[in-house]
């Protein structure tokens, strides 16, 4: 069976890593094959555990093993090919050494092969539950669009690459003095771009993967989980919690911190009534720094008291598609915390493309609705509903 995966991610500083580690423990406390892994490039998860770790697992505790994905490692294994292209391409065009081989690799695509790491754990057996520190937010939202991407590629450019190459290499030798790529490149970014999907398949597997945003009860930070929970919607991921860390005990309620504790005690009423029915799980601001086993334990022990970390906690999908079966259909996709003029549509074909403030997402809609044209849209209740109807020409005559 497939593991449990679990993915926490958050603004930077509220404490997710500590968070994951403390699931971690827990986890394996309850005789779990656990593995818990870092992919934020600025990696703390082996100071949060108190234990040395590097690329590969490594056991810190009986059944717990600790991973630091090295991204320099996955690159190599996942990006060779392309970057000995590029590489060889810019030193041509002039660029000293250093700067190409800085230049091979885009913005972003390092973490984005760290991701990988859940694909391979998913496919060895070896473990029960996969726990993912990701990196920041917006990092995160970045590179679980990116799959879209490779999708896109992989259904519109990768059949037709023979045809095209064949054209572009007389242009190029002639005229550009560009040497394009060979097979082997091709190859390599069409292995990658399969393995981003099947990841993303993982991913949107809601019987198994969960996404959990971390917040402190601070106004910036619970906006910006706001906009999270909204993108996540619309790409499709599930979150299944909300977590509360460092939350100002009742003690706190006079003296110096008396205004920040009413503070964070009004942002608690929005969190609980914003992201309802999604679970609160909430841990106070501990005494000490959250660092070794017995720390996080005690986190450990104030989140999920009720609730075993490995379980689903709120299933709801992000959307849905229905049919009447009278040439209607509409499809619901929930934007909670979305405003109505920070959304636009457009459908081409079968792509229903939404953007919602600077995200986009592309929803492929099933062959049988190629016939039906969109008659209508409308925001309501923090949800998208899109109509389609069969288009004029193709509607079942009347009987009688």
């Amino acid at each position: 069976m497939a593991p449990r995966t679990i993915l926490y991610t958050g603004k930077g500083g509220v404490g997710k890593t500590s968070v994951a580690a403390a699931s971690a423990r827990r986890c394996a406390a309850a005789g779990l094959r656990t593995v818990v892994m870092s992919t934020d490039p600025a990696h703390s998860l082996a100071d949060s555990l108190g234990a040395p770790l590097g690329g590969e697992p490594t056991e810190v505790a009986p059944g717990l093993y600790g991973q630091e994905v090295q991204a320099q490692d996955e690159m190599e294994r996942h990006w060779d090919a392309v970057s000995e292209w590029l590489g060889e391409l810019l030193t041509d065009r002039g660029v000293d050494q250093i700067s190409a081989q800085e230049l091979t690799v885009p913005p972003g695509m390092d973490e984005l092969f760290s991701l990988l790491q859940i694909k391979r754990h998913h496919e060895s057996d070896e473990f029960d539950i996969v726990i993912v520190d990701c990196a920041p937010t917006g990092e995160t939202l970045r590179l679980l669009s990116f799959p879209d991407i490779c999708t896109w590629w992989l259904e519109k450019v990768f059949p037709f690459r023979s045809r095209l190459m064949a054209a572009a290499r007389p242009l190029a030798r002639t005229m550009l003095d560009v040497p394009l790529p060979g097979e082997a490149v091709f190859e390599e970014v069409e292995r990658l771009a399969t393995n981003l999907v099947a990841m993303n398949e993982i991913l949107r597997d809601r019987s198994r993967t969960s996404v959990r945003l971390v917040i402190n009860p601070d106004r910036m930070v619970v906006k910006e989980a706001m906009r999270t929970f909204t993108y996540l919607n619309l790409y499709g991921y599930l979150t299944d919690a909300v977590v509360v860390n460092r939350i100002l005990p009742p003690e706190a309620a006079g003296g110096y911190f008396s205004d920040w504790r009413a503070t964070q005690q009004e942002q608690m009423e929005l969190v609980r009534s914003g992201f309802a029915p999604v679970p609160v799980l909430t841990a106070p601001h501990l005494p000490n720094e959250v660092i070794g086993a017995e720390a996080l334990d005690l986190l450990g022990d104030q989140l999920f008291a009720d609730h075993a970390v490995e379980q689903l906690l709120h299933e709801d999908l992000s959307r849905e598609l229905t049919s009447d079966g009278n040439g209607r259909a509409t499809l619901r996709l929930p934007l909670p915390f979305a405003d109505r003029g920070d959304i636009d549509l457009k459908k081409a074909g079968l792509e229903v493309i939404v953007r919602v403030g600077g995200q986009k997402r592309t929803i492929m809609l099933p062959p049988a609705l190629a016939g039906y044209e969109t008659s209508g849209a409308r925001f309501r209740d923090g949800a998208l509903e899109v109509v389609f109807e069969r288009a004029s020409d193709e509607r079942p005559a009347a009987s009688g």
